[in-house]
């Protein structure tokens, strides 16, 4: 699985960087594009040196291999030779370097553990690390605990003082209805804090806690019916989940555990999970921007959290390409006095086409009906960060305005010390911003908000701000409601102006934690 295009990694268009600990851009050779790397693999050549065999790989021989004209890397297991590599890879040779002749899982987990390296790397793979063979589990444990507590065996690293308390599940059941409760122990516990999918007899309900994933994964016992209801008891931290069986039987157990089922591990260790969901519409917001509306399957309740994103995957020439996209609301305006967080069955998103990109003309050539690959949420946004704020400054280009959609509508209608709500938009030209109309009359019906566009490449008749982000422009933007007023600052575009952005933040002395980063 691939990264679209771009010259630096991760994508500039990936929140995945987090600009102020990003690396800086790397220009690619020509002829040493996503695309070209593509066709090179497909071509039959040996890039292993192996002439197809596969081997089992010492750590003694691992390390021989460390110099960029012979670098071998291991990730979870498996060894890759990335020597042909090199050169193709947006984040420098450099950055890949750093692992060879050793494990680089941890390195390839820090930026781009969504990245299906098997897709990416399939024709460099030399074969697997000689390990012993791991003791295997037994099966009766894993009955047992259907209805019972988390065993040791699977509580995964939460033995140590960060990790949250071991949550635990039963089940219980009537004529018509099975209901599965989950005791998180943790009392910030939210209906987007919990994915469900159901999907044929399978059934999966990760749950997030922290910084960690709860998985029940469950083959069951017998067919229940699409729809089901979610409720979240927050002061407990208790979540129910209720089924409705297709025949009023009892049921003897609730089914057969699947693979990794009630383990809690670091969020961060798992991989992702997609579910296929349905174009809807598209709708042009701007002249290369279209607001996508995305359908979940049925059986699947998720909500993503605000200031997090998902990605989407599209086979391209055979390779699954992924690219992150963070969801909006349909408008700006429409049933702003409803909460945020509605129960129902559609994501959306603002695109920008890129006509001579890959991902999104493929994207734009769907048609309504198809499907399309959806991740579980990523991200690093706490919505606790809004809590108590007086001032939030909003700082955003282009589409980098994604992520400022909910955190602004979730400020407005839910933080009662809020007493401004500043957004700087930077643009091209005024054909590039996107609904400013919306703006303007959000703008006019709350006093609270305001906004100001700054154009790099305007038309003589614009009157407004025009250049790039600046100490000056910042200056006169970030003016305080009062002297020691409690400030979020939330800035969202390409690396470079992230980057100087956050720098000319610090040296206006607006702290760390004052300040929320990420890249559109």
């Amino acid at each position: 699985m691939l990264n679209v295009p771009s010259q630096s990694f991760p994508a500039p268009s990936s929140q995945q960087r987090v600009a102020s600990g990003g690396r800086s851009k790397v220009p690619l050779k020509q002829g040493r594009s996503l695309m070209d790397w593509i066709r090179l693999s497909k071509s039959g050549k040996d890039l292993t040196g192996l002439k197809g065999r596969l081997i089992d790989v010492t750590e003694e021989e691992l390390k021989k291999h460390n110099k960029k004209e012979d670098c071998w890397i291991c990730i979870r297991g498996f060894v890759y030779n990335v020597s042909s590599y090199m050169e193709f890879h947006p984040g420098g040779e450099d950055e890949l370097m750093r692992a060879a002749g050793s494990d680089g899982t941890d390195l390839f987990d820090q930026v781009h553990r969504w990245v299906n390296y098997e897709s990416m790397l399939k024709e460099c793979l030399v074969g697997r690390m000689a390990v012993k063979p791991a003791i295997p589990k037994d099966y009766r444990e894993e009955k047992r605990v259907l209805n019972g507590l988390l065993p040791k065996s699977q509580m995964t690293d939460i033995s140590t003082k960060e990790g949250p308390s071991s949550p635990s599940y039963d089940w219980f059941q009537t004529d018509s209805l099975v209901t599965i409760v989950i005791y998180t122990k943790q009392k910030d516990i939210h209906l987007d804090s919990i994915i469900i999918d159901h999907q044929n007899d399978s059934f999966r309900a990760e749950t997030i806690i922290k910084d960690y994933s709860y998985l029940i994964h469950i083959g069951l016992s017998h067919e229940v019916q699409e729809d089901f209801s979610v409720r979240v008891v927050e002061n407990v931290g208790k979540i129910e989940i209720v089924l409705k069986k297709t025949e009023n039987i009892s049921w003897k157990c609730l089914g057969c555990p699947l693979e990794k089922h009630n383990s809690l591990i670091p969020k961060k260790d798992t991989g992702l999970y997609y579910r296929k969901c349905q174009l809807i519409s598209k709708e042009d917001v701007t002249h290369d921007t279209k607001l996508f509306c995305l359908m979940l399957p049925p059986s699947t309740h998720l909500q993503v959290p605000i200031g997090q994103h998902v990605y989407l995957k599209l086979t391209i020439t055979g390779t699954e390409i992924v690219k992150p996209y963070t969801p909006v609301f349909d408008s700006l305006l429409s049933e702003f006095k409803e909460p945020v967080l509605p129960n129902n069955k559609y994501i959306y998103f603002l695109i920008k086409i890129y006509p001579a990109g890959l991902f999104t003309p493929e994207l734009d050539h769907l048609q309504i009906g198809d499907f399309v690959p959806v991740s579980n949420p990523e991200g690093n946004f706490k919505i606790s960060k809004l809590q108590e704020v007086e001032d939030l400054f909003l700082l955003a280009a282009g589409t980098g305005f994604t992520p400022m959609v909910k955190i602004l509508k979730y400020a407005l209608i839910n933080v009662p010390s809020l007493r401004k709500v500043k957004l700087m938009f930077f643009n091209k030209t005024e054909d590039d911003i996107i609904w400013r109309s919306q703006l303007e009359k959000l703008a006019f019906e709350d006093k609270r908000f305001d906004v100001e566009y700054v154009l790099s490449a305007p038309t003589s008749e614009w009157k407004g701000k025009q250049g790039h982000i600046s100490p000056a422009l910042l200056s006169e933007f970030l003016n305080r409601s009062s002297e020691k007023s409690k400030v979020l600052l939330c800035i969202c575009g390409p690396t470079p102006l992230t980057e100087q952005g956050i720098k000319l933040l610090h040296d206006l002395n607006f702290s760390k934690d004052e300040i929320h980063s990420f890249t559109a």
